[in-house]
């Protein structure tokens, strides 16, 4: 509390100078604060830029190797792996997610190979990049998805992304009881040091658009997911599906979208005091690609002012499409 009065306080003294406006910064964001989500396809040297994301392109494996080694050398830890899985693999039932030799298993144990255990290896557990339906679990005849079912398969597809070579298994499918059942499969088959990162609180938000694009989901979607994503308007229950993937055995937890549900972050980082991570997801990065282009925002500055805006609301870190540009002007 400030007890003394102007003029022996004033607080624009330590703002006076760009050194003493160092010295006195209480938040700092560092590429070790970033991850970096990335889009894998079929084919060799192939690059797809996706027209919904302005600067971000799906990769073929060899290509999706020389950027894990681009983010390594920026000194950002970790990559977020997402498959754009061909419309002929895709079925009702997702079951391309437990082949082993599936594009992300490739790309994982690509990435292993060549840069070891030099940056870690996120993987996106849900079946919404496998299935012709589009929803992230199995689903009954009336289209409703079923969660037991699903979570079966979540276990089975945490193993096998585990076994390719994954760090941190992340299910952003929201079935109730997944964390348990992956961790107790992942303990079993002895992957003990396998981090559990849960999409604890992830809404059924519009600002998903973009990365539907680009797993190439969009068209494929019947219904919405209103009945497993969160209802924006709650907050609560955003504390209860913490407390429960906590429970259960989740490492870390996630809330998502990022930067208009700065409020439930905080809220869970005060509660529980643990690691926690935003998402700074498509249609967030869309948003600012879209001011840029209109020429009513500076990239640079918008880009740092909203990561240093999870930060201090208590992230982690944060997961951005960003990364790469971030990282750049992090290390001047």
């Amino acid at each position: 509390m400030i007890t003394a009065q102007f003029p022996a306080a004033r607080l624009r003294r330590t703002r006076a100078t760009e050194w003493s406006r160092s010295l006195h910064r209480e938040t700092v964001l560092t590429p070790a604060d970033l991850i970096w989500p990335v889009f894998v396809t079929e084919g060799e040297g192939v690059e797809q830029p996706i027209a919904a994301l302005p600067g971000v392109s799906r990769w073929s494996v060899d290509l999706l190797v020389q950027r894990a080694r681009e983010a390594m050398e920026l000194g950002i830890p970790c990559l977020a792996l997402f498959p754009n899985t061909q419309p002929e693999r895709r079925s009702e039932d997702g079951a391309e997610a437990l082949n082993p030799d599936n594009l992300m298993c490739r790309a994982l144990r690509a990435i292993r190979d060549e840069l070891g255990d030099g940056i870690g290896l996120l993987t996106d557990v849900a079946l919404d990049p496998y299935t012709s339906h589009g929803q992230d679990g199995l689903i009954d005849d009336e289209g409703y998805v079923v969660n037991d079912r699903t979570v079966e398969a979540l276990v089975g597809q945490s193993l096998n992304q585990a076994r390719a070579g994954a760090d941190i298994i992340a299910p952003s499918d929201m079935m109730d009881g997944r964390i348990a059942a992956i961790r107790s499969a992942l303990e079993g088959e002895g992957h003990i040091n396998v981090q559990i990162m849960s999409y604890a609180a992830k809404y059924a938000s519009a600002y998903y658009g973009p990365f539907r694009d680009a797993v190439g989901s969009r068209g494929l979607l019947k219904g919405n997911k209103k009945t497993y994503q969160m209802d924006p308007a709650n907050t609560e229950e955003a504390l209860r599906e913490v407390a429960m993937d906590l429970a259960e055995g989740a490492d870390t937890v996630m809330v998502k979208p990022g930067l208009p549900y700065l409020d439930v972050l905080r809220r869970v980082k005060e509660r529980f005091e643990v690691p926690v991570f935003a998402y700074q997801v498509s249609g967030e990065y869309a948003l600012i690609e879209a001011g840029v282009a209109a020429g009513v925002a500076d990239r640079d500055a918008m880009v740092l002012e909203t990561l240093l805006a999870f930060k201090r609301a208590g992230a982690s870190g944060v997961l951005t499409y960003h990364a790469v540009h971030a990282a750049k002007l992090l290390n001047g």
